[in-house]
C-alpha cells in the first residue's frame, strides 16, 4: 500500500481559506455594530424606544433609503419629504414621555400619540385606563405639495428629540425635508398635569407645501368602554365643542350624527368619565364632526362605545404653519376641568340654564364639602336630607292645598251630582266654591313645580359626579354604576340581566308616597279642574324599577332617601302640624267674607254666564 505524502500546498490553502472566513465574519459583526449605532437617536439616554408592530403605508417608507437608488424611489412617491426616509429615525419606534398622572407614547411614524395611559385610574375590571391604545386613535395632517402630491403625516417618519425645561418634559417630533427645513410637533408635559402644551409649526416649507390649499387636521378616536354597563356609559359618551366664544354644542345619541360649526375654541371627545380635549389658543376657523354609535348589541359590542372624528382646516401664514394648542387626557371631573378656566366645565353634563347653575354653585360645592370628611354614600344621604329640609316649606304649602281640597270634597260631590247633566254649570259652580273658600286645585301644583329644577339638577349631577366612581356603599361596589344583588340567567328587555336593590327600594318609596298624595282622590271620580294624575301612582314606581336598574346606584340611593324623607315630613305635617278641622273652619270663614274679584276673574265669570245663557237659548 502506497503511503500518502504530506502536501504543504494544501495546508497553506486551508490556512488561507480559514483566515479569509475569520476576516469576513469579523467584518460583518463590525458593520452590524456600526449600523446599530447609526440607527440609534443621538439622545438615546433620554428617549425610551420600543419596537411597535405597525404596517407602513408604503414599502419605501418601511426601509430607510441607504443608497441613491432607494432615495430616488422614495422621491418618486414622497418628493421633498423623501429626506425623512433616509434618516435613522425612519423606523417604527416610540418615545415615552410621562409625569405623575399621565404616560404618553409617541411613534416616529406619524409623530402621533399611539398610547395615552392614565396612571392613577382603573376601569371596571381593575385594568389601567387607556384613552389611546392599539390603534384606536389617529392624528393626521393632510396637505398638498407644490409638485402636486397629496401626503399624510401618519404615513411619514418623524425624528424625535426629548429634552427638559425645568420640570417640564418637551418632546419634539420633526418631519424633515432637509437638515433645517421641517414640520414639527412639540409636546410639552408639565408635572402632575393632565393638560399638555401642543404646537404644530413649520420652518422653511413655504416652497414645499402648497399654501393655497388648507392643511386638513384629521383627529379620530374610538372610545374604549371603561364602565360596567356599556349602554349606560354610552349615554354620556359624545363629542362636545365650544364655538363663538362661549356657546357649546354636542353630537346626538343616534347611530350616526354629523355636524359643523365655526370659530371653535375646543373639541372634546368625552367618554363619560374620561375625555380627550384639543384646545386652540386662537380658535379654529371651522370644524366638522362625525359621531357613530358602535353599540348595537351590548352582549356583542363590548369594547368600544362610539367612534369620533373631527376635521379641522388649518391655514398657513406666510407659507408656514404655526398653531399653538393644548391637549387634555384625563378624567371628566368638574373640579379638574373648571380649574383650567377655559370653560371646560361645560364638558361635564350638568344640565342647561338654571339646572346647571344649581349644580355648579350649590350642589357641587356642598357635596365636595361633605365628601371631604364623609364616605360617598353617607355624603349622598346628608346631601339629600339637606335638600329636603330646605324644600320642606314648599312641601308644606303643597300639603295644605291638598288638605283644603280634601275638606271641600263633599261640597264638590254635591255640585257634581246637582249639575251632572250640565257640565258648564258644574264647572261654574265649582269655580265659585274655590273662590269663596280661598282654595284652588292648581295651588298644590305650583309648589310641586318649584321643586322640579332641584329634582332635574340632581338627576344630572349624580351620573356626572366623578367622585362617586369606584366608591362603595353597603352592597353597592361602585356608586357610579348599578348595584347587583342577583344575576339573572337571561336578559329581560329594558331591564337587563341582573337585579339591583336600590331601584327596588326607591320604587317602593315612590309608591308609598304616591299612595299618600293621590290615594284618596283615586277613591272617587275625577274632580273638575283637577289634572288626571291617577296613572302616575303606578307609572312612576314602574319607571323607576325598570329603567333605573342599569343606572348609577348613587342616583337610585338619592331617590330612595329623598322619597323616604318626604314620607316622613308628610307624616309629621299630617299628624302634628295640620288640623283638618281648623282648615275647615278657616274655609267656612272665608266663604262669609265678601270676595273681591279681579278683572280677569270677573271677565271669565261673565263669559261663563253668557255661554250658559246662549246654551239655554239654543235649547229653546
Amino acid at each position: 500500500m502506497e503511503n500518502k505524502k504530506f502536501d504543504v500546498n494544501s495546508l497553506i490553502g486551508f490556512v488561507l481559506i480559514g483566515a479569509i472566513l475569520v476576516w469576513l465574519l469579523y467584518s460583518n459583526q463590525d458593520n452590524e455594530t456600526k449600523t446599530a449605532e447609526v440607527g440609534t437617536p443621538e439622545n438615546q439616554e433620554v428617549v425610551t424606544t420600543n419596537e411597535v408592530n405597525e404596517t407602513s403605508a408604503s414599502t419605501e417608507n418601511n426601509t430607510p433609503a441607504t443608497d441613491s437608488l432607494a432615495l430616488e424611489q422614495a422621491k418618486s412617491s414622497l418628493g421633498a419629504f423623501a429626506y425623512s426616509a433616509t434618516l435613522p429615525s425612519a423606523t417604527n419606534k416610540v418615545t415615552t414621555v410621562e409625569n405623575d398622572v399621565l404616560q404618553l407614547k409617541v411613534s416616529n411614524k406619524g409623530g402621533q400619540i399611539i398610547e395615552a395611559k392614565l396612571k392613577n385610574e382603573t376601569n371596571y375590571d381593575g385594568e389601567p385606563v387607556y384613552i389611546v391604545k392599539d390603534n384606536n386613535a389617529s392624528f393626521n395632517l393632510q396637505f398638498t405639495t407644490t409638485d402636486n402630491r397629496t401626503l399624510n403625516t401618519k404615513d411619514l417618519f418623524f425624528e424625535p428629540k426629548l429634552s427638559k425645561s425645568g420640570e417640564n418634559n418637551i418632546l419634539s417630533m420633526k418631519l424633515k425635508v432637509s437638515a433645517n427645513e421641517y414640520l414639527e410637533y412639540v409636546y410639552t408635559l408639565k408635572p402632575n398635569d393632565h393638560m399638555m402644551d401642543f404646537s404644530i409649526r413649520s420652518q422653511g416649507l413655504s416652497n414645499v407645501i402648497n399654501s393655497s390649499n388648507d392643511v386638513l387636521l384629521d383627529w379620530q378616536l374610538k372610545a374604549f368602554r371603561t364602565s360596567k354597563s356599556i349602554t349606560y356609559e354610552n349615554k354620556y359618551t359624545e363629542i362636545k365643542w365650544e364655538y363663538d366664544g362661549n356657546s357649546d354644542d354636542y353630537t346626538r345619541q343616534g347611530d350616526l350624527d354629523e355636524d359643523e360649526d365655526e370659530d371653535i375654541t375646543w373639541i372634546a371627545f368625552r367618554q363619560h368619565f374620561f375625555s380627550s380635549i384639543l384646545l386652540s389658543n386662537s380658535s379654529f376657523d371651522s370644524a366638522k364632526f362625525v359621531s357613530k354609535n358602535l353599540v348595537q348589541d351590548d352582549e356583542v359590542d363590548t369594547l368600544f362605545t362610539k367612534s369620533f372624528a373631527a376635521t379641522i382646516p388649518l391655514k398657513m401664514n406666510g407659507g408656514e404653519l404655526n398653531e399653538s394648542m393644548n391637549w387634555y387626557y384625563g378624567p371628566t371631573d368638574y373640579k379638574i376641568l373648571n380649574d383650567y378656566d377655559r370653560n371646560l366645565d361645560e364638558v361635564v353634563p350638568l344640565g342647561w340654564g338654571i339646572f346647571g347653575f344649581i349644580n355648579k354653585y350649590l350642589v357641587i360645592p356642598f357635596f365636595n364639602l361633605l365628601s371631604g370628611f364623609l364616605p360617598a354614600g353617607i355624603a349622598i344621604i346628608f346631601l339629600t336630607i339637606t335638600v329636603k329640609l330646605l324644600l320642606s316649606p314648599v312641601q308644606y304649602k303643597q300639603y295644605v292645598s291638598q288638605a283644603k281640597m280634601k275638606v271641600l270634597r263633599p261640597e264638590i260631590n254635591e255640585i257634581n251630582e246637582k249639575y251632572k247633566d250640565n257640565a258648564m254649570k258644574k264647572q261654574q259652580e265649582t269655580m265659585k266654591l274655590y273662590s269663596k273658600a280661598g282654595a284652588s286645585p292648581m295651588s298644590g301644583c305650583l309648589p310641586a313645580l318649584m321643586q322640579i329644577p332641584v329634582f332635574y339638577a340632581l338627576f344630572n349631577f349624580f351620573p356626572s359626579a366623578f367622585d362617586l366612581r369606584q366608591k362603595s356603599f353597603l352592597w353597592a361596589e361602585d356608586l357610579s354604576s348599578y348595584d347587583v344583588i342577583a344575576e339573572l340567567p337571561f336578559t329581560i328587555p329594558l331591564y337587563g340581566d341582573h337585579i339591583s336593590l336600590f331601584p327596588i327600594l326607591a320604587s317602593i318609596a315612590i309608591f308609598i308616597y304616591m299612595t299618600m298624595t293621590t290615594g284618596q282622590s283615586m277613591q272617587q271620580a275625577q274632580q273638575p279642574g283637577m289634572p288626571n294624575m291617577k296613572f302616575i301612582m303606578y307609572l312612576s314606581p314602574l319607571f323607576m324599577l325598570v329603567f333605573f336598574n342599569n343606572f348609577a346606584s348613587g342616583l337610585s340611593l338619592y331617590y330612595f332617601t329623598s322619597n323616604l324623607i318626604t314620607i316622613g315630613i308628610m307624616l309629621v305635617i299630617k299628624n302634628f302640624i295640620i288640623d283638618d278641622e281648623k282648615i275647615h273652619a278657616k274655609i267656612q270663614e272665608n266663604k262669609k267674607k265678601p270676595k273681591k274679584k279681579g278683572k280677569f276673574a270677573q271677565k271669565f265669570q261673565d263669559m261663563m254666564e253668557q255661554a250658559e245663557q246662549q246654551q239655554r237659548n239654543n235649547k229653546k
